[in-house]
């Protein structure tokens, strides 16, 4: 049993004053030299507010009731810290406030608690350091991580300290069969546990790393991109249907400016301004990542904006996927076009086999750090050497 001392304090914060006149009072919880604050949602007219004995004086119906709330308060402080001291595990003044607000000490605390701790936590950041998007992404992962907890353990949840190697190994099979996951989203979803555990160590609430001898697999994606002969080939084509041929132009746009769905669907005259150097720029945030985006509009970009008087077509991006399947289909590219592979070809046909530096692509694209960028398109720079070093030998005869 701990024999440790708790200090419970209630004090004025005086600097908070109501137009009532009444300013907030707060509890300092202090235990083996570590302290927690917090607010009591008490006010009180610090006139009436006596810090010796701890209590609103002098005695009235209104002090009265106070005071009984802050006994009440002190009372189950107390009674967390009786609970806490008759477990055979040590425990520090975050774990009696927790036990007093009746959340689980961090011996306690659950997977899907940590989950929704750092989901409540980075929702407060969404617009500084999270978008919905990334934030959303991790309810889904709380989502999946429930499911395969009820079906495997038969439980609602399962505390951290009892994670380990076979319930990662046991969640990746279950990604993987149940949930019919491909290896790039099981990836990616087993990251994101992974960065739960990180969070539940950073925070304290858990000291051994079940990742610690799991290996994740992560999946080598293709790059898919169009070629510049089947560039210049979609480049020609006329389609009759103008749904198909407006997909066709903003694909195309895309191509030549590296624009994401997101980015190109909101694009509106607003970001188009003239440069420093005469000439037309996109200036745009990327809401992927928040980073503000400069992109040259090249002529084939320009020819495009021109056809639509600078306000592209909108449609959704389920259905512009989708005719570009059409499109390929009926102009013979047999690779699976979508959004993205516009994307990719502005960073490989148009910028890398011009010998345009990886770094200016990286900085076009908007990638978080050039190590996004290398990693994705670090193979195609290297057939590009592969094909530059076939012309020399040729030479060379």
């Amino acid at each position: 049993m701990n024999n440790y001392k708790l200090a419970i304090l209630f004090f004025l914060k005086r600097n908070k004053i109501n137009k009532m006149g009444k300013c907030p009072i707060r509890c300092r919880i202090t235990f083996l030299k570590s302290r927690k604050e917090f607010s009591t949602g008490i006010f009180i007219n610090p006139d009436y507010w006596h810090s010796g004995k701890q209590k609103a004086l002098p005695d009235s119906k209104e002090n009265n009731i106070l005071n009984n709330k802050l006994s009440l308060i002190r009372q189950q402080i107390d009674k967390a810290f009786l609970m806490l001291q008759i477990l055979p595990n040590n425990f520090d003044v975050d774990d009696i406030y927790r036990k007093y607000k009746g959340e689980d000490s961090k011996e306690e605390i659950t997977i899907l608690g940590a989950y929704d701790l750092h989901n409540q936590k980075t929702e407060k950041l969404i617009g500084i350091d999270f978008n919905k998007l990334s934030w959303s992404r991790y309810v889904e992962s709380r989502r999946k991580v429930a499911l395969f907890i009820t079906k495997f353990y038969k439980r609602k949840d399962v505390r951290l300290k009892d994670l380990d190697l076979k319930f990662i190994q046991d969640l990746e099979y279950f990604f993987k069969t149940d949930l019919k996951l491909k290896q790039a989203t099981v990836y990616r979803s087993i990251q994101r546990v992974k960065k739960i555990i990180q969070f539940a160590i950073s925070e304290n609430y858990l000291k051994k790393d079940p990742f610690h001898l799991y290996k994740n697999k992560k999946f080598k994606t293709v790059i898919i991109y169009l070629t510049d002969e089947e560039l210049k080939k979609l480049e020609k084509h006329n389609f009759s249907q103008e749904r198909l041929q407006q997909v066709k132009d903003l694909f195309i746009f895309c191509c030549y400016t590296g624009l994401a769905y997101t980015e190109m669907s909101t694009l509106s005259t607003k970001n188009i301004e003239i440069g420093f150097d005469g000439k037309e720029w996109i200036q745009m945030v990327r809401k992927k990542t928040g980073r503000k985006i400069s992109i040259p509009i090249l002529p084939k970009a320009r020819e495009v904006l021109d056809k639509y008087n600078d306000k592209l077509p909108t449609l959704s991006n389920q259905k512009f996927n989708s005719y570009l399947k059409e499109i390929s289909e009926l102009i013979g590219i047999d690779k699976k076009l979508t959004h993205h592979t516009a994307r990719k070809t502005f960073a490989t046909t148009v910028l890398l086999f011009n010998n345009v530096p990886m770094e200016i692509v990286s900085e076009l694209l908007g990638h978080s750090n050039m190590n996004v960028t290398q990693s994705h398109y670090g193979k195609v720079v290297q057939k590009k050497v592969s094909d530059e070093v076939e012309v020399l030998k040729k030479r060379l005869k």
